[in-house]
C-alpha cells in the first residue's frame, strides 16, 4: 500500500494492533489489522483474505518460563497484541492446567521474570531473543496451539466496522500479494532497520507467517474465539 499499485488508495497511520483496535472503536479509523480477539470485543466484520497467521511455530510470540508451564501462577505480559494475551490464557488453561494472574509489563525479559513466573514477549522483542540459548523454558505459543487443536492460528485480521466492497477486499489482498513477491526486497530494506540477521527475517517472513487467509485459518480463528470466550468468562475479567 505505500510502494505497489495500491499506493494513495487509502490513508495510511501505522501503530501496534491493539492501538489500530481502539481506533476503530474509537472511530477514528475505518479499517484496521486488529487483534483477533476484538472480534470478541467490538461488532467488526472482516476483510477476507490477508491477514497474520501461523500453522505451527510463528517465533515471535514467546512464553518465557522461570518453572515449567503447569506451575506458573503469575505472568508479566508485553499487552501490545490483546490476542497474544488470550493465546497464553487458552493454552495454559486447556493445555497444562494453569491459570496465572496476567500483569501488564514492557518487554524486558529479565525485568519482567523478576516480578513473575513467566514473561509473554511478542514480536520484534521476541525475535531479538534466540530461543535455544535462553536458561528458562521457552514455549512457542504458534507451536502450542497447532499441537493443542490441529488448526492454525490467526493472529490478526483485517476489519471495519461495515462490509467492505469487493473492490476494497481485492485491494488489500492485492497489496497482500504485491508484499510476498518481494520479499526479499523487504528482508534488504527492514532487516538491518530492525537490527535482524537476514537470514533470520526471510525465514520468519516466508516459514512462520502466513499472510493469505483461507477455511482452515477461519476454522483456526472460530476455534480460538470460542475458547477464548470460555477462559474469559472463567476469569470474570478482561486484559
Amino acid at each position: 500500500m505505500l510502494h505497489g499499485p495500491q499506493r494513495g488508495l487509502f490513508d495510511l497511520e501505522f501503530r501496534i494492533p491493539a492501538e489500530c483496535a481502539d481506533a476503530l472503536a474509537s472511530g477514528r479509523a475505518d479499517i484496521g489489522i486488529v487483534p483477533s480477539f476484538e472480534l470478541s470485543r467490538q461488532d467488526l466484520r472482516i476483510i477476507p483474505g490477508a491477514g497474520i497467521a501461523a500453522h505451527g511455530p510463528v517465533r515471535s510470540i514467546l512464553l518465557v518460563s522461570k518453572v515449567p508451564a503447569g506451575e506458573i501462577r503469575s505472568l508479566a505480559a508485553d499487552a501490545s497484541s490483546r490476542t497474544s494475551v488470550q493465546l497464553a490464557r487458552v493454552i495454559l488453561k486447556q493445555k497444562f492446567g494453569a491459570s496465572p494472574a496476567i500483569a501488564p509489563h514492557p518487554p524486558q525479559l529479565e525485568a519482567m521474570l523478576e516480578r513473575a513466573d513467566a514473561a509473554l514477549i511478542i514480536g520484534d522483542p521476541a525475535l531479538h531473543l534466540d530461543p535455544a540459548t535462553l536458561p528458562y523454558r521457552v514455549y512457542d505459543l504458534g507451536a502450542e496451539w497447532t499441537e493443542l487443536t490441529g488448526l492454525p492460528m490467526v493472529f490478526a485480521v483485517w476489519a471495519g466496522r461495515g462490509a467492505a466492497s469487493a473492490e476494497v477486499a481485492g485491494a488489500f489482498l492485492a497489496s497482500c500479494r504485491y508484499g510476498r513477491e518481494r520479499i526479499e526486497e523487504i528482508v534488504r530494506e527492514e532487516a538491518p532497520r530492525r537490527g535482524f540477521a537476514p537470514d533470520l527475517a526471510r525465514e520468519y517472513l516466508t516459514r512462520h507467517i502466513v499472510h493469505e487467509l483461507g477455511e482452515p485459518e477461519y476454522r483456526g480463528l472460530r476455534r480460538f474465539l470460542e475458547l477464548a470466550a470460555g477462559v474469559e468468562c472463567a476469569a470474570g475479567l478482561r486484559f
